[in-house]
């Protein structure tokens, strides 16, 4: 067997064509039909990106981390108490133990899974969001330490957003911990907080195998291709669960002169707030009541859904042209995109997925990444049209494993276990070794030598989970 994260490949029992994309999470193997590819190349990428079991389970790995450590995220020590430094090159966190199978990153907070399927946090903890009391001392935020109340269940894999997180047991089911007036526990209604790991109980059977977490709603995925939502629902950022759509009180179509006034102009909308459009519990959405999912992505307020017919939808905001469509209508609509999506990552307001590689037949196996959306410290990676989904060129020729994307920056991880960085370099977020903001791909040279195994951008700080 092998160990891979959201690979994608082709099976063929029959001499038929008959393309599935394998989600694999740490022991168990989901597989759902994935739109028409060529089957000899993307068994090819399958070869590039996968890990054997028996290498992953007795390879030590390190997590690295690198950019803000204002809140802690970074699990590193500093001179101000319960915030770390920021570091500017990637860095090892120290306190974890050797055997990260997988890493998450919240916005303010971080999360490891081990290979014994144990959960470990540090960062921001105002909201719970670490499993710990939000009164204990604050200068222990910055250090890992692992969630209590997970016995019921071995973890596979962890999810993170500003103010909750969520992991996934080996048996499809959902936990989730932290606080939202928003509703994105999902545990029912008026509920807004979890002091430890709730199970999410309204999924009826359902194995979920992949959740996706923006600032107040939220995303998650079945095994056979079902997808859920809740949350604050207002723009359509999660379609239509059984109500009307409505516009966001938020003023999102604002213009923000600084990052700091995008972080402030947010909270200043949530505390004006009232009688906010929430669904408590997990729905199916119905705009794709009849499709198969195959990948989802949550932006601070819009989302991505990636149908296993390879269309791609959007919904919510579209402020900075992070729907990547001409249509208005609010809920889950298709994108105007002309590539052949093979999964997908969203930023704070920009949009990115890796796609098919039209011209690759010199490269036979290179995919490209396309970029779309809010483009103020360059986190597109190219110059052109921001509301059209189009080709990051300085990433061109390489085989894209995954993207992801913060508030202003964006990582690329390849299957060279190469990592690139792009857009706002304020704080060491990029890892290469300055504050300098970067308009095009940048190979993180720092880790040069090293077998990555995943690159996760948080919303000002970044981690990587390296084999030794």
């Amino acid at each position: 067997m092998r160990i891979l994260k959201w690979a994608i490949c082709a099976l063929d029992p029959n001499y038929i064509e008959y393309p599935i994309r394998f989600v694999i999470h740490i022991t168990k193997i989901h597989t759902t039909t994935y739109n028409r590819v060529e089957p000899k190349r993307m068994l090819r990428l399958l070869k590039l990106v996968t890990i054997p079991a028996n290498r992953l389970y007795h390879t030590k790995t390190t997590v690295m981390c690198f950019g803000d450590g204002t809140h802690g995220a970074l699990g590193l020590s500093g001179s101000i108490i319960g915030m770390g430094s920021d570091a500017y090159e990637p860095t090892p966190i120290p306190g974890l133990p050797p055997d990260v199978v997988t890493i998450a990153a919240g916005h303010f907070h971080s999360l490891a899974v081990t290979c014994d399927g144990h959960v470990w946090a540090w960062g921001r903890n105002n909201e719970g969001q670490l499993g710990r009391d939000p009164l204990s001392l604050r200068e222990t935020w910055n250090e890992p330490k692992r969630v209590e109340g997970l016995n019921k269940v071995r973890v596979q894999a962890a999810f993170a957003s500003g103010v909750i997180s969520a992991a996934l047991g080996d048996d499809g089911s959902l936990w989730v911990w932290g606080s939202s007036n928003r509703g994105q526990l999902g545990l029912g209604k008026g509920i807004t907080k979890a002091a430890l790991p709730s199970k999410v109980e309204t999924f009826s059977g359902e194995e979920i195998v992949k959740v996706s977490l923006g600032w107040g709603h939220a995303l998650a995925l079945a095994k056979n291709g079902n997808l859920f939502g809740w949350g604050y629902y207002a723009d359509g950022r999660i379609g239509k669960i059984g109500r009307e759509l409505e516009i966001s009180p938020l003023e999102s179509g604002q213009e923000f002169s600084a990052i700091e006034a995008a972080e402030k102009s947010v909270m200043e909308a949530i505390e004006k707030e009232k009688d906010m459009p929430i669904i408590w519990e997990p729905g199916s959405i119905e705009e794709l009541h009849e499709l198969k999912v195959a990948d989802v992505a949550c932006g601070l307020d819009h989302s991505l859904v990636l149908c296993c017919d390879g269309t791609l939808f959007s919904g919510g905001s579209n402020a900075y042209g992070q729907l990547g469509r001409a249509n208005k209508d609010l809920g889950m609509r298709p994108i105007d995109i002309h590539f052949r999506p093979l999964t997908i990552a969203s930023g704070l307001g920009h949009s990115l997925a890796i796609c098919n590689d039209p011209s690759s037949e010199a490269t036979r196996d290179a995919t490209s990444v396309v970029s779309w959306g809010w483009n103020q410290s360059s986190q597109l990676g190219r110059e052109g049209p921001e509301d059209i989904p189009q080709v990051v060129e300085g990433l061109a020729g390489e085989t894209h494993v995954s993207v992801s994307g913060g508030r202003a920056h964006s990582l690329s991880l390849t299957a060279k276990k190469e990592v690139w960085a792009w857009g706002s370099g304020r704080n060491g977020r990029l890892g290469l070794g300055s504050s300098v903001d970067e308009a095009e791909p940048m190979l993180v040279e720092y880790l040069e030598g090293t077998e990555v195994i995943q690159a996760v951008a948080g919303l000002d700080h970044s981690l990587v989970l390296v084999a030794e």
